[in-house]
């Protein structure tokens, strides 16, 4: 299972947060590749800064366990 993180301070690069979809859930996705399609449908600049090496690293999915709280 993956989720999704951005860093919306680029100042605070501690600061990461979960993406929740509209009804206030985590965004979970059973397949990595499913999670960073989605990562950049939703922050599509951010992701693409990242790929060329324009900003620091502010988006990212992670890998989590089935038994981790969501």
């Amino acid at each position: 299972m993956f989720k999704l993180q951005v860093q919306e301070d680029d100042k605070d690069p501690q600061a990461w947060h979960d993406v929740k979809g509209p009804d206030g859930d985590l965004l979970i996705f059973d397949k990595e590749a499913e999670a960073r399609a989605r990562l950049e449908q939703l922050f599509p600049i951010l992701v693409k800064m990242e790929r060329y090496g324009a900003d620091s690293k502010r988006t990212r999915v992670v890998s989590m366990y089935a038994e981790d709280p969501a």
